[in-house]
């Protein structure tokens, strides 16, 4: 059996190992064996924080929440329940920006939070009747597109819309004979 040798696959793996760990201090960037240590307990450490980040963001932008809320005479907790009463859907970042560079909007969107916990809250009513529309718009559009896309559909999907609209002898019919009868 013929010898492999495999120092170039060796020096390369080596390599990308101590490449990822330029700059750490002493021998964890010298030496192999260190560096590829400390390479692996960086991934976990680096892997773990990324998570604590997102957790550690939403306290700081709960706290300027918070504390924009106090300017404004209204605990934090009732602030957001008033916003979900009122169907305000904004993160607590955008929220939280608000507080800091605009606090006029931030104190308009109190007021619509107090508002509905008091329980005055119309505009709520109304939009739910704007998306009723909106949807029974899009039905019918959709309803349009179907008939326009008739000879882009399989003849089991045309056998299936003709059984729908009660049309007799739609399973014996070839392709151009349903979509005359569908039109």
């Amino acid at each position: 059996m013929a010898r492999v040798k495999t120092g170039t696959i060796t020096k390369a793996r080596r390599k990308k190992i101590l490449k990822k760990a330029k700059g750490y201090f002493g021998s964890k960037h010298r030496l192999f064996k260190t560096a590829k240590e400390q390479v692996m307990h960086s991934g976990k450490y680096a892997y773990r924080d990324r998570r604590a980040n997102k957790r550690n963001f939403r306290k700081i932008w709960i706290t300027r929440i918070n504390a924009a809320c106090r300017e404004n005479e209204i605990s934090y907790s009732k602030f957001i329940d008033g916003l979900n009463k009122a169907g305000v859907v904004i993160n607590r970042k955008m929220l939280s920006e608000l507080a800091i560079s605009d606090p006029k909007a931030f104190s308009d969107i109190v007021k619509v939070a107090k508002d509905a916990l008091n329980g005055k809250v119309a505009p709520k009513a109304e939009a739910k009747k704007e998306e009723k529309e909106v949807k029974t718009v899009k039905k019918t559009e959709n309803k349009k597109e179907e008939t326009k896309d008739l000879s882009k559909m399989t003849v089991a999907e045309l056998k299936a819309l003709a059984k729908e609209k009660n049309i007799t002898g739609a399973s014996t019919m070839k392709k151009a004979e349903l979509l005359e009868a569908l039109k």
